[in-house]
C-alpha cells in the first residue's frame, strides 16, 4: 500500500514544481499540498474504504483546481495550462472512477463526475461516463435523456444524441418523457439545420460540399416520431403535449396542423381533447381597432370566451360525462376569477358560469367541489346546501367529500351538522376518519356545549382505530387544560387514566409534570409521575421525555 501511495505521490511532483516555478504557489504551499495529498491518499488504500473519503479527496483536488484559476486571474498568467491543470484533471477523473466502480449504484456519484467533465472541460469524457452509468442504470429513463441532451448540446453530436434516444426506447418503449425529449431533439436539429443553410445561402456559398438531409430539413424524420410515439401512446394529453413543443418551432405549420387533425379524428372520446381545443379559442386573432379602449378590449375578450364556449357545447354533446362537465365549469370558474373594471363582463361571466353550473347540476355531471365553491362565491347559500346535501349521498364512502360538505354547511350555519357527523362516520371507512373526528371537535368546541364536546371526545376514545383514538386523548386533555385549568385536566387524566397511559405523548407528561410543580399543584407527585411516563412511554419518546425533564431541572425550560 505504501509504495503504490508513494509512487502515487511522486507523479504529482513535476505539475507542483511547475505552480512553484512560475509563482502560482509557494514552496510551502507545496509541502502542505504533498502532505495533504498523502494523508487522502492512504485513506483510499485502507481495507474499509468510505466513501466520504473519495469525495473529500475529489473536493480538495477541485479547490485546488479553483485556486489555481483564481491565482493564474489574478497574475494574469496563463501558459502551461497542459502541465498544470490537465494533470490535476485526469487525477480527479481517475478518483471518481475509483468511486463509481465501487458505489456503483450512487447515482448522484456518476452525475457529480458529469458535472465536474462539463465545468473543466473535459467534454469527451463525458461520453464515456454516461456510457458506462447507462449500462449499469439502463432502467432510469432520466438517465437516458440527460446523456442525449448531453451528447446534442456539449458535443454537437446530433446522431449519437438519436442512437441514444433509440436505445432508450428498446428499455423504455412506452415512456412519455422519452419519446416527448426525442421529439424535441429532431426538431432542434431540424432547426439548427435549416439556420446553417439559410446563412449560407445569404452568403452566396456553394451548398455542394455540405450535406443538408431533404428528410430532416422537411420535418420528415419529425413526423416519424410522431407517429411510432402516438402509435404507442394513445392518449389526447400526450398527443397535445407534442403539439405544444412542435408550436415553440416556427417552421411546423403543417406539422402542427397535422397533430391536430390526429386529435381531431382519433381522441373525441377524451374531455382533454375538447378542453384543449376550447381553450385554443382564447388565442385567436381578435379585433382591430376596437382593443384601443378598455371596453372593446371586454368586448374581443368576451367574444373569445363565446367561442370557447361553443366549443364546449360541442364537448358535452358529443360526450356527457362528470370529466367533460368538470373541464367546462372550471374554465367558466378560471375566466370568472380574472379581475376586469367593466362590469358588463363581470356580469357575463357571472351569468356563463351559473348557467354552465346549474345544468352540470341538473344531471349531476360536475365534481361537486367545484360546485359548492361556486356557489359559495356567489352567495347561493340555499343551492350551496342543496349540492353539499347531494354530493354526500353520491359519494357517501368519500372522506373528502364529507369533510367538504360538512365544512360548507357548517360555514352556512346548518342546523344538521351534529346528526351529518354521525351519518358521516357510520358511512366511512374508520381507518379514515381521523379527518371527520377533527373537524367535528373543532365545530364542538367552538359550537356546543361543553357537556357535548365532552361527549364528543369520549366516544372519539372509544375508537377501534388507534391513531383516532390516540389523537382524540390528546387533543381531550389540551381541552381540559385550556377550558378548566390544572384540576380539570388532572381530572379527565384521572378519569380517564386507562386510556392515556398506554401512548401519552412526551410533551404532556412534562406539561403535567410542570402543572404539579405549579402553584396549584402537589410537587411531591412528580416523582410517581416521572415513573410512570418512564414505564408507560416507548423507543425514541423515553429519550425525548429524559432530554426535555432534564433541561427542565435545569433551568433551560
Amino acid at each position: 500500500m505504501a509504495e503504490i501511495v508513494q509512487q502515487r505521490i511522486e507523479d504529482r511532483i513535476p505539475e507542483l514544481e511547475q505552480l512553484e516555478r512560475v509563482g502560482l504557489f509557494t514552496k510551502k504551499e507545496v509541502k502542505s499540498i504533498i502532505k495533504r495529498a498523502t494523508a487522502l491518499e492512504y485513506k483510499l488504500h485502507r481495507l474499509i474504504v468510505n466513501k466520504e473519503d473519495f469525495i473529500a479527496y475529489i473536493q480538495y483536488e477541485i479547490n485546488i483546481l479553483e485556486l489555481i484559476k483564481k491565482r493564474r486571474a489574478h497574475i494574469r498568467y496563463k501558459f502551461k495550462r497542459e502541465e498544470i491543470e490537465f494533470p490535476i484533471i485526469q487525477r480527479i477523473n481517475s478518483i471518481f472512477k475509483r468511486a463509481t466502480n465501487k458505489w456503483k449504484d450512487d447515482v448522484q456519484l456518476w452525475l457529480s463526475h458529469v458535472a465536474f467533465c462539463k465545468k473543466w472541460g473535459t467534454k469527451g469524457q463525458i461520453s464515456k461516463v454516461f456510457s458506462t452509468m447507462l449500462a449499469i442504470h439502463p432502467d432510469k429513463p432520466a438517465l437516458w435523456i440527460m446523456a442525449a441532451k448531453s451528447e446534442l448540446e456539449d458535443r454537437d453530436s446530433s446522431e449519437s444524441a438519436r442512437h441514444l434516444f433509440l436505445r432508450a426506447l428498446r428499455f423504455h418503449p412506452n415512456n412519455k418523457k422519452v419519446y416527448q425529449e426525442y421529439f424535441r431533439m429532431e426538431l432542434l436539429h431540424c432547426e439548427k439545420l435549416r439556420k446553417q443553410k439559410q446563412e449560407l445561402e445569404r452568403a452566396a456559398m456553394d451548398l455542394g460540399e455540405y450535406e443538408f438531409s431533404p428528410e430532416i430539413l422537411s420535418g420528415k424524420l419529425v413526423e416519424v416520431v410522431y407517429r411510432d410515439a402516438t402509435g404507442k401512446i394513445k392518449e389526447a394529453a400526450f398527443v397535445i403535449s407534442l403539439l405544444n413543443i412542435a408550436a415553440i418551432f416556427d417552421f411546423t405549420k403543417q406539422l402542427q396542423d397535422s397533430i391536430l387533425q390526429d386529435l381531431q379524428t382519433n381522441y373525441t372520446e377524451d374531455s382533454v381533447t375538447w378542453d384543449f381545443m376550447a381553450k385554443r379559442e382564447l388565442d385567436a386573432p381578435g379585433a382591430g381597432e376596437e382593443l384601443q379602449s378598455a371596453k372593446g378590449r371586454a368586448s374581443d375578450i368576451n367574444r373569445r370566451e363565446e367561442r370557447c364556449c361553443q366549443v364546449y357545447e360541442e364537448g358535452v354533446k358529443s360526450l356527457n360525462t362528470e370529466s367533460m362537465w368538470t373541464c367546462y365549469v372550471a374554465f367558466c370558474l378560471e375566466r370568472q376569477k380574472r379581475k376586469t373594471n367593466v362590469q358588463e363582463l363581470k356580469e357575463q361571466r357571472q351569468e356563463r358560469l351559473l348557467g354552465v353550473l346549474h345544468r352540470a347540476h341538473d344531471g349531476s355531471l360536475c365534481c361537486s367541489s367545484y360546485q359548492l365553491q361556486i356557489l359559495l362565491s356567489s352567495g347561493d347559500a340555499e343551492g350551496a346546501a342543496s349540492v353539499a346535501m347531494a354530493a354526500t349521498q353520491r359519494y357517501s364512502q368519500s372522506v373528502s367529500v364529507w369533510s367538504l360538505s360538512l365544512q360548507t354547511l357548517i360555514q352556512l350555519g346548518s342546523a344538521d351538522v351534529g346528526k351529518l357527523f354521525q351519518d358521516a362516520l357510520t358511512h366511512v371507512d374508520p381507518k379514515e376518519s381521523l379527518p371527520l373526528w377533527q373537524l367535528q371537535v373543532q365545530w364542538s368546541v367552538a359550537n356546543q356545549s361543553p357537556e357535548e364536546t365532552e361527549a364528543v371526545f369520549k366516544r372519539g376514545l372509544l375508537s377501534a382505530v388507534p391513531a383516532v383514538a390516540m389523537e382524540m386523548k390528546a387533543a381531550y386533555l389540551d381541552w381540559s387544560h385550556t377550558t378548566g385549568g390544572y384540576k380539570k385536566a388532572r381530572k379527565t387524566f384521572t378519569s380517564a387514566n386507562t386510556f392515556f397511559c398506554c401512548c401519552f405523548c412526551e410533551d404532556l407528561w412534562l406539561a403535567y409534570i410542570q402543572e404539579e410543580l405549579g402553584p396549584l399543584g402537589q410537587p411531591q407527585n412528580c416523582s410517581k409521575i416521572h415513573w410512570r411516563a418512564m414505564k408507560f412511554l416507548e423507543g425514541e419518546s423515553v429519550e425525548r421525555f429524559t432530554s426535555k425533564y432534564t433541561l427542565h431541572q435545569t433551568g433551560h425550560i
